[in-house]
C-alpha cells in the first residue's frame, strides 16, 4: 500500500469489475483508511468525496462486494478490484453505474446479458414468427420439454466424443435455459449470486483447511 500513488487529497481511483463477466460495475475512491478495512474485511469500503467520510458498500442497501483480488496500474495511481457483487453496484438499481450512452456506433457485441434482455423482449412484447415467442406462449410445460429434450443431445454428442457437436448441443441447452429462467422470473444476478455463495463457502473451506 505504500507504493501506490494518492493524489493531492489522499485519495486514489478504485474501478470495480465483476468478477465473471469483467464489466465494470462502478468507479469509486478509496484512501489508505478504506483500502486497509478492504483488504482486512473483504468487502468494498471507499471514500466518499461529498461526505468526506468512509462507506461501506452495501452498508444500507445490502447490495454487498465480495473481493477477490484488488491490482494496481502500471503507474501505481488507480486501483482495479474484481468482486463478486451481491446485488446491483448503482444506488438507481442498475447493474452498473455505466448505463447511459453518451454515443454508440449501432454495433453492440453479443454478450450473455444482451441475450437474455433480447429474449425478455420476446416474452414482454410478442414478435409474429419468433420461436421464442411460440415458447413462451406455449408455456412452462413445453420449455421444460425443450430443456429435456436439450440436455440428453449434449449428453448424446459428448458420449460420442464430438466436441464441435458438443459446443453447438451446449448452446441450444443454454438457449431453451435462459428462456426457462425468463419464464420463472429468474435473472441473470439470482444465478450468480447462488454461485457467488458456493465460491465464498468453497474459499472458507479451503482456508480452513490450510490453518
Amino acid at each position: 500500500m505504500t507504493e501506490l500513488k494518492y493524489n493531492s487529497d489522499g485519495l486514489i481511483p478504485a474501478i470495480v469489475q465483476d468478477h465473471y463477466t469483467k464489466k465494470v460495475l462502478m468507479l469509486a475512491y478509496m484512501n489508505e483508511e478504506s483500502l486497509k478495512i478492504s483488504i482486512e474485511e473483504g468487502k468494498t469500503c471507499f471514500f466518499s468525496r461529498s461526505r468526506q467520510q468512509l462507506w461501506r458498500k452495501g452498508e444500507t442497501s445490502g447490495n454487498t462486494q465480495e473481493i477477490v483480488s484488488i491490482r494496481t496500474d502500471c503507474d501505481k495511481d488507480t486501483l482495479l478490484i474484481d468482486v463478486i457483487k451481491n446485488g446491483p453496484a448503482c444506488h438507481t438499481g442498475e447493474e452498473s453505474c455505466f448505463f447511459e450512452t453518451v454515443t454508440d456506433n449501432g454495433d453492440e457485441s453479443f454478450s450473455y446479458e444482451n441475450l437474455y434482455k433480447m429474449l425478455l423482449g420476446r416474452k414482454i412484447e410478442k414478435k409474429e414468427g419468433s420461436y421464442t415467442t411460440y415458447l413462451f406462449e406455449k408455456g412452462i410445460d413445453k420449455i421444460l420439454k425443450k430443456v429435456g429434450e436439450e440436455c440428453t443431445e449434449v449428453i448424446v454428442a459428448a458420449k460420442g466424443n464430438d466436441k464441435e457437436e458438443t459446443i453447438f448441443e451446449i448452446a441450444d441447452l443454454l438457449y431453451h435455459v435462459t428462456v426457462l429462467m425468463i419464464e420463472m422470473g429468474i435473472s441473470i444476478d439470482d444465478v450468480t449470486s447462488e454461485l457467488a455463495k458456493r465460491h465464498i463457502v468453497d474459499h472458507k473451506v479451503k482456508q480452513e483447511k490450510m490453518q
